[in-house]
């Protein structure tokens, strides 16, 4: 079973991404240890599966998410957050931090409530849609996140492109074709069948076209694996 599987927003058109975002998890697996904390956690999609490897797992997010509120702790990611000096072994942040303004902040708190030898995991979307409107700030470069974690004190930060230009491409149209899905029932009930096969050729081909035929530059997203010293 897919780490992802009922994630919130997985679904007919986008599930190449969150099988991707499993893969990349699974290769972070054995930092995924002590305590977690996941920070901008929404409903709490992995928080199973992170406890299978981690000891425990603290949940934080703000009050005015446009989730569920699960959160363990409530504060804004934005700002000092309410969690002591070196309390986590692991940090994680996945597709949050484009939606914090102060996002140096943000990556200075997670440095500072890991432990020495802690680790962040942390994915951030690239050529990606604007979504959850207005509080879509920033799109970040494997330069510009090097950057920003060493600022805040990291090291051994490895950036690795989330997929290649023609998986990216295609979800940018499957995002777009779902637009098509309207009209009256039998109308639209048709539009979604005939897209939904269509949705299941593409991600099924795009992978292989990224792994034969490399675009470099051209990414859905970064994860970032960093270390406090």
């Amino acid at each position: 079973m897919r780490i992802s599987q009922n994630h919130p927003n997985r679904k007919p058109h986008n599930w190449l991404v969150y099988n991707i975002a499993d893969d990349w998890l699974n290769k972070y697996k054995a930092y995924f240890q002590g305590h977690v904390y996941d920070l901008g956690c929404g409903e709490m999609p992995y928080k199973n599966w992170l406890l299978q490897h981690a000891d425990q797992y603290t949940g934080v997010d703000w009050s005015d998410t446009l989730h569920t509120l699960k959160a363990d702790i409530v504060a804004d990611l934005n700002e000092t957050l309410p969690i002591p000096n070196q309390s986590a072994d692991t940090v994680l942040s996945l597709s949050v931090m484009e939606h914090l303004r102060e996002p140096q902040t943000f990556l200075n708190e997670a440095h500072r409530i890991l432990k020495p030898g802690g680790t962040m995991v942390l994915q951030v979307p690239f050529m990606w849609w604007v979504h959850e409107a207005p509080h879509d700030y920033f799109r970040y470069t494997q330069y510009g996140l090097q950057y920003m974690f060493k600022k805040a004190g990291f090291d051994n930060i490895v950036v690795h492109p989330q997929t290649g230009f023609w998986v990216m491409w295609t979800l940018k149209f499957n995002y777009q074709s779902t637009r098509l899905v309207r009209g009256p029932w039998p109308v639209k009930k048709l539009a979604a069948l005939l897209l939904r096969g269509l949705w299941t050729i593409n991600q099924r081909i795009a992978p292989a076209l990224d792994k034969y035929w490399r675009a470099e530059g051209e990414t859905a997203g970064y994860f970032v694996l960093a270390h406090k010293p």
